[in-house]
């Protein structure tokens, strides 16, 4: 192509709907010729005060969470901004977002518009080389496809704090391949809904498509898990690991933890080590936010304890901002980044971070949010990047299903190149 035909010619926005049923924005960039990149913001419920803000109407109309103010701000302010740009240019032209926003948390232009548009920019830069975005971010070198990380039970702020502990997922750490990671999962999900079933323990299904239980204990989810992977005919530990998203900060006041389903209140050290109890008794191969995003001293103690046994990551705790990535580094504070695109809100400062984490020798696994569209954005970031792990969510709901086939379609495309990352990217092979 031409290098007018790199040129943006247009950038359009419009209100469309997440999987809470909430409004959220999509974006559009037009370049000559018809080649068009598309991309739409997910939206989280667990946030991270440090990260980038959505801009939202507020008032009464769906809860306050309009978003026509940040599509506007796309035509009226980005657009303009970005017309007659080379759209390869990617770090050139999020930098003019961050510029024109002007603020630390995205809060004037919104960090969906800004994502939104990133994104978007992206999607058209893959489609003017005509290349698939994976294989365009790849650039020549061999791809990588990811070890998933898939919710089997969902607690905390995605299913109304019946449980504390925001996810109980698996990982399929002895599987061949992406597909077979999929295929051993699907199966354990089967049998972890028809154990909860039996028992009458199951209350629906929570945010990101993991089941919304009724359990008497945190711990007790460790447990029905562990029986639903040997349901589904693989070996705990070995086959199938435990991994926790614990978003300590959604139940963090005045230096205390309060853990609701036990009730209990303890401090840092007590919740540290409750876990790396957990860590002892069950095949738990990552632990995420173990320790609230503002306790940086039981952050460091935890990862010092546990830290060589298995992945503790940031998530609250770093916001994907390369800044607090070095500084948890060179602390000691965990060993491996989250890596959500929204929580930026561009995509070079998404990169900034995600190679941050790199240097400093940290996991990094690219992730959805809570609220999320069939937007596949983040599958085709996590093979191009080759972040060696993709968290999206349970192993139901066309939000969450829509990126785990993606993943499977570029196996697929791959053919006999195809590299599956498995156990690899993980501190330490499971214990047999």
């Amino acid at each position: 192509m031409t290098e007018a035909a790199h040129r943006i010619a247009r950038v359009s926005a419009r209100r469309v709907w997440d999987s809470r049923g909430r409004p959220t924005l999509e974006a559009e960039v037009h370049l000559p010729g018809g080649v068009t990149g598309r991309a739409t913001a997910p939206a989280g419920a667990s946030t991270g005060r440090a990260e980038a803000r959505d801009l939202r109407d507020g008032g009464a109309a769906f809860g306050g969470y309009d978003v026509t103010r940040a599509v506007r701000q796309v035509r009226d302010t980005i657009a303009p901004a970005l017309r007659g740009l080379d759209v390869c240019d990617q770090e050139g032209l999020d930098r003019i977002l961050i510029d024109l926003d002007g603020t630390p948390d995205k809060h004037r232009l919104g960090g969906n518009a800004c994502i939104a548009v990133s994104m978007a920019a992206l999607h058209a830069a893959a489609a003017a080389a005509r290349l698939p975005l994976w294989r365009y971010l790849l650039g020549g070198e061999p791809a990588s496809l990811p070890l998933p990380e898939i919710q089997i039970f969902g607690g905390g702020a995605h299913a109304g704090r019946r449980v504390d502990v925001q996810d109980f997922m698996v990982m399929a750490v002895g599987a061949g391949s992406f597909a077979e990671a999929l295929d051993w999962t699907a199966e354990v999900y089967r049998a972890a809904g028809a154990r909860l079933a039996d028992a009458g323990r199951l209350q629906g299904v929570a945010d990101e498509g993991g089941y919304w239980p009724a359990f008497d204990t945190n711990e007790e989810g460790l447990d029905r898990l562990v029986r639903a992977i040997e349901d589904s005919g693989r070996i705990p530990g070995d086959e199938m690991a435990i991994s926790l998203d614990v978003a300590a900060s959604e139940f963090y006041r005045h230096g205390r933890y309060h853990l609701g389903l036990d009730r209990r209140v303890v401090d840092s050290d007590a919740l540290g080590d409750l876990l790396a109890g957990w860590i002892d008794r069950y095949p738990i191969v990552s632990v995420e936010d173990p320790l609230a995003e503002d306790d940086a001293t039981g952050m460091r103690r935890f990862t010092a304890a546990v830290g060589d046994r298995v992945q503790v990551v940031g998530d609250d705790y770093l916001v994907t901002d390369a800044a607090r990535v070095e500084h948890a580094a060179r602390d000691a504070a965990c060993n491996a980044l989250l890596v959500k695109p929204n929580q930026a809100g561009t995509l070079t400062e998404t990169r900034a971070a995600f190679d941050a984490a790199r240097t400093a020798g940290m996991g990094t696994i690219v992730s959805a949010r809570s609220g999320e569209t069939e937007d596949v954005t983040i599958a085709h970031l996590a093979v191009g990047w080759r972040a060696g792990q993709l968290k999206v969510g349970s192993f139901s709901r066309s939000e969450r299903m829509a990126k785990w086939n993606e993943v499977l379609r570029i196996e697929e495309a791959l053919g006999a190149a195809a590299v599956f990352a498995g156990a690899r990217p993980l501190p330490r092979p499971p214990a047999p």
